[in-house]
């Protein structure tokens, strides 16, 4: 037999059968899509963001337009985050009744109650500090945020909202969060814990959006450390024990080891958050031509998910839905 007598290319040659073989497939329904709702009395506010192309502050009412525009091509579900008209020591607008998150998924809810309307808790947009919590001085005080964060949560539960997913990083807070929710009658609302959350340079965009970013110091104190893979898997196994029911690794690319590690150690649905700072730099190395944007997508989704996340947030969300129908009805791979 002649020399190689084993050929893995003849998989390869036709685009039909290197999608026949694939090993990792994505699809709309493996995305989130974060959207950033502003307090403001209009209704048809939309406003871009500078710091991430393509991506808007939105009124309430524009956050539902989105979120139907997103459930229109495959895309299950929102995150929304919100920027309050006004910022105090304790972040209180996070559980405002009449907060732009709560409108929002009101709003959402009103228009499309198939939608899976998921809220970010935490209280970092809220404060006028930036920081995710209580301060005293120049330290975050993790027990006296709990109180506030279990309170965001439940705002977030009675305006209607399916999912909560609390981003601080303070000890004991899904804990914290599970018994506010069991005790008010809201013991079927999920918890998604952002379960290892890095102190990243990758959050810059987003912080930028959100109107966020600390006014001394930094989250070094409660985020992760990027040195550290074990401490997520201690990190990952106290939020389940204390309720969680989706575990989430953020941010994702950098973090694939992690992603990988999360998957293979704990049963739950593995969530990844591809960040802000891993958009920008697609979007802005495309500007100028040196990727191509969708197969820079494409890719970096298929990695996250191939390294075990059964559901990525991105920004990309709708794009990607839609180059992946696409693909569906052409077989056409991207020309990398």
């Amino acid at each position: 037999m002649a020399f190689p007598a084993k050929r893995p290319r003849r998989l390869r040659m036709s685009p039909t059968i290197r999608h026949m073989v694939r090993e990792t497939t994505l699809t709309p329904h493996d995305f989130i899509l974060p959207l950033f709702v502003k307090a403001t009395g209009d209704r048809h506010y939309r406003e871009p963001i500078k710091s991430m192309p393509d991506c808007y502050h939105l009124s309430p009412a524009m956050a539902a337009v989105a979120a139907e525009e997103a459930y229109a091509v495959g895309v299950p579900a929102v995150l929304l985050f919100g920027l309050p008209a006004h910022k105090n020591s304790r972040g209180s607008g996070a559980w405002a009744e009449d907060g732009p998150v709560q409108l929002a998924v009101r709003e959402i809810k009103a228009a499309r109650p198939e939608i899976c309307v998921i809220c970010d808790t935490c209280l970092c947009e809220y404060t006028d500090h930036g920081h995710c919590g209580i301060v005293c001085g120049h330290t975050v005080d993790n027990d006296a945020t709990l109180e506030l964060l279990a309170r965001t949560a439940l705002s977030q539960a009675r305006a209607g909202a399916d999912m909560v997913a609390p981003s601080d990083m303070m000890d004991g807070r899904v804990a914290a969060i599970r018994q506010a929710l069991d005790g008010q009658g809201f013991a079927h609302t999920p918890v998604m814990s952002y379960a290892a959350k890095y102190a990243s340079s990758f959050y810059g965009p987003f912080r930028a959006a959100a109107d966020c970013c600390p006014a001394f110091g930094d989250r070094k104190t409660y985020q992760m450390d990027p040195g550290n893979a074990r401490e997520a898997l201690r990190e990952v196994a106290l939020d389940i024990e204390e309720g969680a029911d989706i575990v989430m690794v953020k941010p994702a690319l950098p973090y694939l080891d992690i992603i990988k590690a999360v998957r293979e150690t704990f049963d739950l649905p593995v969530a990844a958050y591809q960040v802000s700072g891993e958009y920008a730099q697609i979007k802005g190395a495309a500007a100028i031509g040196l990727v191509d944007e969708v197969c820079n997508m494409v890719e970096s989704l298929t990695a996250i998910k191939r390294a075990g996340a059964d559901m990525i947030v991105t920004y990309f969300a709708v794009t990607a839905a839609r180059v992946l129908a696409r693909q569906m009805t052409s077989c056409d791979d991207c020309s990398l």
